[in-house]
């Protein structure tokens, strides 16, 4: 006799409304195309880079503030503004990230440190800005990491430090935020972006390299932040198939 398997019970609870999402780096690559999801999906970006955003009608009535991560004190103001124009925020997306490649010995003090300020510095100074207003809404945070939050590779110590603190830090919020606000840590592997753009040969992903479409990972992001009230995603990565840097 054959078994009859029946189909699993939906809970029926309906997906969270994406709301009004601040997303950092959305001028170019992963930040851009979670705009551009965010404004598809309904809700509206609020889109914040250091060089000026142009929405478009894309993005419909989005809005923009010009800021440079590396400076957390006036970005935090900048953020504090964005959000009161914006009459209040549901989520805040961290994907602004740079790098600068090669040897400790060999990379300048001050651009070395620049990777921390921006990725971890400047992650930590914009959901500092953004927690009022998210406690407000009962909002959801998405860092952004990556493969090399987790696994390190050499001559990126900056990069390594900034995203492994990026991990720490984000278990640690949503231990201290839980109940309150929902935290994600996004842990992206290479992405067809920009942000190889300048480096060294040596510093770029090989010809036959497969990276990931900054789209699928942005559709990734819009599940974590649109999961019913009380159910959160807590960590994800998101990969090419072939990615060599996980696991």
């Amino acid at each position: 006799m054959t078994e009859i398997l029946e189909a699993p019970t939906r809970t029926g609870r309906e997906p969270r409304p994406v709301g009004t999402v601040l997303v950092t780096g959305a001028a170019s690559g992963l930040g851009r195309a979670l705009a551009r999801a965010v404004a598809a999906a309904g809700g509206r970006p609020l889109l914040v880079d250091r060089v000026a955003v142009d929405a478009g009608p894309e993005l419909g009535d989005a809005l923009s503030v010009v800021t440079d991560l590396a400076d957390g004190r006036a970005s935090e103001q900048a953020i504090r503004e964005l959000v009161t124009a914006a009459g209040g925020l549901d989520a805040v997306v961290t994907a602004a990230g740079t790098d600068s490649c090669g040897a400790l010995g060999d990379v300048a003090a001050d651009d070395w440190e620049k990777v921390v300020r921006v990725n971890l510095l400047g992650t930590a100074a914009v959901i500092r800005a953004a927690l009022p207003a998210l406690k407000a809404n009962r909002g959801r945070i998405v860092t952004v990491a990556s493969t090399l939050g987790l696994r390190a590779l050499p001559d990126a110590s900056a990069y390594c430090a900034s995203k492994f603190g990026v991990v720490g830090m984000t278990r640690a919020l949503a231990t201290e935020l839980a109940g309150e606000v929902g935290v994600t840590l996004l842990v992206p592997g290479g992405m067809d972006t920009a942000f190889f753009d300048g480096r060294p040969d040596q510093y770029k992903p090989g010809p036959d390299a497969q990276l990931n479409d900054p789209a699928e990972v942005a559709d990734a992001v819009l599940y974590a932040l649109t999961r019913p009230e009380g159910c959160e995603v807590r960590e994800m990565v998101v990969c090419a198939s072939t990615e060599s840097s996980w696991p």
